[in-house]
């Protein structure tokens, strides 16, 4: 058995590599070498992933290389972790770690390691390690909403005359589900400490343990001594997530962090004793604004460390009163233990940045990564030691890859392709990639309405982005001109959600879990001032009755508008219907509450969305009642809200495996209504997309009278009907079309798939879309990618 002197002598020369899975951050690693600063950013669905070297000239800091396999595809995830060790570099991507070897400065593919058996349900590649001639590679077990994926394992592979070749793999000896072994790696090719953050230990679940190992004659690896764990283990401690070694004046020592301990994360430390590793203290983030201090040590995803000349720094991306996040100093102190001694801080943080995510020191030079800047972009600050002192030298980043624009001309859909996206008898008119419509780094769009100026005729896309509203002018659909943007509320934060509604030429805009972001309300007459060069607009009012809302519902015919999902101030109703006069557009006024009771996931009547009209359906006993048809989480509402101060409960209906009722919308004779359930094709496995399709002739009974299944298994989101068609955003399977005319059995006429390289169910692609026009342009939100205006070339019947 090796003993911890021998892994204290070599963990003291090596950096760790940290796993990164499935974070949207830029900077997934990071590394300083030899004056060169490299940083690895898996890139999206668009881009291959590269690896970017930055050296300095006489300008500052620049890109010298990109570096990226031979072989590299788009959405192939290369630089999901970094690992250098002197003039060779290790690169993780899903399925292979690539090697590259520096050679007068330059950089060069040399080698792909891949596993020869990998089990079914670990994904290769998530992490590594390179020491010398000895390379260690992740494969972490794949996470799901239905477990918690696989025991990771660790693959071996070392360097001879012939190459690189795979020796052999290690796991945990207590191997589970879900132990993430092999999150964290350190190694010099003869002892390695590896983490499992998720391992249990004793009755304690996820408390995590890290595992030592040493390299046996012949090549063979094997556990060396017991595992480290913390002191107080604790359930969710994630022990292990990140590690490191240091070598000081007062003896050796190893960090592991554990970002789930105490609540806000620890660093514990540990040093050897005879055949043992002795835990010799513990380090939390500061008190910061009588708040405490987030998560520190390895959360963040991951916090790390770093040994600069006596200084043991320790990133902590969430510490701070706003998880602004800090580099925290520590130098030994008289006793030989660790003190606080300053702080690293870069001119620019902000709430929710995460700085300190990942740290690599070389000399005079360090590298801090920011990885939620930016909206989880991530971006990585640059610093130079000059006089003894820290400073920063530069920020860098890069922006996000995208689909190329279209525009110019109409793409027909032709053998199933229009641009890069596949369709049938759907083309597109242009579309514009989120980068051109105004949107700050990271941002992503949403929800989208439309306006038609009534003095001119001219059409707009009013676009939901994370933290603006975008203004489009689509007359001509083949040649789109972003017109300007609203910024969200001052004091609010950007979000996910944002929606948009619109009446008697005002647009008025909500979002949800966006702080106090209240009501903006903008009138739109004032696009038509804006000349050559778009225009950053301030609301014309705001309205303060609610915080928070994650819909804003409005029946044109009575000028009520209907904020739902509100909540984080204000008047809530529970999550109902806040109803309010717009009859003034620019003077609303709070009128009323309604809250579907017994409906909710809390009972509140809580409703994510909803459509209220004028009713005008075969129930002649409600004939001109204004209607609201709520989608409430776990049922539809129906309620007469014609009297504000009295609305009426008139009856709920759900149906089987309710996951969750999202949206939906009637056929236009008012006789059925479409759900749509956000949560059902994840959590069960039907054959496609469901519809719920109720007959609603009578709005005191509501009846489930088929349940409709699409032509791909997508979740679904948004929907409209116009005429004898509706139109469906369904995330991953982008716009569908599908003809009502005969109501209870739907039929798909057409579709453009907005994100090609996605498929199955999840919250990510088409988000909304607009089919009101009346020149027939439909126009379609996609995340990731932007705003597409398309048509449908229905057919024409021949007699």
């Amino acid at each position: 058995m090796r003993v911890p002197t021998r892994l204290a002598a070599v963990l003291a020369a090596v950096a760790p590599a940290f796993a990164c899975l499935a974070q949207p951050v830029v900077a997934q690693g990071v590394a300083v070498s030899s004056g060169q600063v490299l940083i690895a950013e898996s890139g999206g669905q668009t881009s291959t992933g590269v690896v970017y070297v930055y050296e300095k000239g006489p300008d500052g800091w620049a890109v010298s290389a990109e570096l990226a396999p031979y072989a590299a595809e788009a959405g192939g995830g290369f630089g999901t972790s970094l690992s250098v060790d002197g003039d060779r570099m290790l690169v993780g991507s899903p399925g292979a770690a690539y090697v590259f070897e520096r050679s007068e400065g330059g950089w060069e593919e040399v080698a792909t390691l891949r596993a020869a058996d990998l089990p079914e349900g670990l994904s290769y590649g998530t992490a590594g390690a390179v020491s010398g001639d000895v390379a260690l590679v992740t494969a972490g077990g794949l996470r799901s909403r239905q477990g918690p994926g696989a025991a990771g394992r660790v693959y071996v592979f070392e360097r001879d005359d012939s190459g690189w070749n795979e020796v052999g793999s290690v796991a945990s000896p207590e191997a589970s589900d879900g132990d993430q072994f092999g999150a964290a790696i350190v190694t010099d090719g003869e002892v390695a400490g590896i983490g499992a953050p998720g391992a249990t230990v004793g009755n304690a679940t996820r408390a995590g343990a890290v595992y030592l190992f040493a390299r046996g004659d012949g090549g063979m690896w094997a556990t060396s001594g017991e595992p480290l764990t913390a002191p107080d283990a604790s359930e969710g401690a994630g022990f292990g997530s990140a590690i490191y070694g240091e070598d000081t004046e007062s003896g050796f020592r190893i960090m592991v962090g554990a970002g789930g301990a105490g609540g806000v994360g620890v660093a514990y430390a540990f040093t050897p004793e005879g055949d043992a590793w002795t835990p010799a203290g513990r380090f939390f983030p500061p008190v910061v604004g009588g708040g405490g201090g987030g998560r520190f040590g390895g959360g963040g995803f991951p916090s790390s460390f770093a040994a600069v000349d006596g200084e043991l720094w320790i990133g902590g991306s969430g510490v701070g009163a706003a998880r602004e996040g800090q580099v925290l100093r520590y130098s030994i102190n008289e006793n030989g233990g660790l003190g606080l001694a300053g702080m690293l801080n870069a001119s620019n943080r902000d709430e929710g940045d995460g700085f300190g995510a990942n740290i690599a020191v070389d000399g005079n030079v360090a590298v801090v990564v920011a990885g939620g800047k930016d909206y989880r972009m991530g971006t990585a600050y640059i610093f130079e030691r000059q006089d003894g002192e820290w400073m920063e030298a530069a920020e860098v980043w890069s922006d996000a890859t995208n689909y190329a624009a279209v525009n110019g001309h109409e793409v027909g859909c032709e053998e199933g392709v229009s641009a890069d996206f596949d369709c049938s008898e759907i083309n597109i008119l242009s579309f514009m990639p989120v980068q051109t419509l105004g949107a700050n780094r990271g941002t992503r769009v949403n929800d989208v309405w439309g306006w038609t100026d009534p003095q001119t005729g001219r059409e707009y896309a009013l676009v939901g982005l994370t933290d603006q509203a975008s203004f489009v002018d689509i007359t001509d659909a083949e040649d789109p001109r972003y017109v300007g943007r609203l910024p969200m509320t001052e004091g609010a934060r950007g979000s996910v959600w944002r929606d948009i509604k619109v009446f008697q030429d005002h647009a008025f805009i909500v979002s949800d879990g966006a702080g106090e972001h209240g009501m903006q309300v903008f009138d739109l007459t004032r696009l038509r001032d804006v000349g050559s060069e778009p225009v950053t607009f301030e609301t014309d009012a705001h309205y303060d009755g609610i915080a928070s809302a994650h819909n804003i519902v409005i029946n044109e015919e009575t000028g009520f508008a209907y904020s739902v999902g509100s909540s984080g101030g204000g008047e809530t109703c529970g999550g109902g219907l806040h109803m309010i006069d717009i009859n003034e557009p620019t003077e609303p006024t709070f009128v009323g509450c309604f809250g579907h009771e017994g409906t909710g996931r809390r009972g509140t009547g809580y409703s994510h969305d909803a459509l209220c009209l004028n009713y005008d359906g075969p129930d002649r006993e409600h004939a001109d009642k204004e209607i609201c048809f709520g989608s409430n989480e776990t049922d539809i509402s129906i309620a007469d809200v014609t009297d504000k101060e009295n609305p009426i409960p008139l009856s709920t209906a759900t149906y089987p495996s309710v996951g969750y009722a999202h949206q939906g919308w009637v056929t236009e004779d008012h006789r059925f209504f479409y759900l749509g359930d956000e949560l059902d094709e994840i959590a069960t496995p039907f054959e496609g997309t469901r519809t719920m399709i109720f007959d609603i002739s009578d709005l005191d009974d509501p009846v489930l009278v088929k349940e409709h299944f699409g032509e791909s298994t997508a979740s679904d989101h948004n929907m409209y009907v116009v005429g004898d068609l509706l139109y469906q955003s369904n995330y991953n399977s982008g716009l569908r079309i599908l003809n009502v005319s005969d109501p209870e059995n739907p039929t798909e006429v057409g579709f453009i798939d907005t994100v090609p390289y996605a498929e199955g169910p999840s919250m990510g692609g088409s988000w909304s879309n607009y089919p009101y026009f009346a020149s027939g342009t439909v126009i379609v939100t996609s995340g990731n990618e932007g705003l597409f205006m398309v048509k449908y070339q229905k057919p024409v019947l021949v007699p």
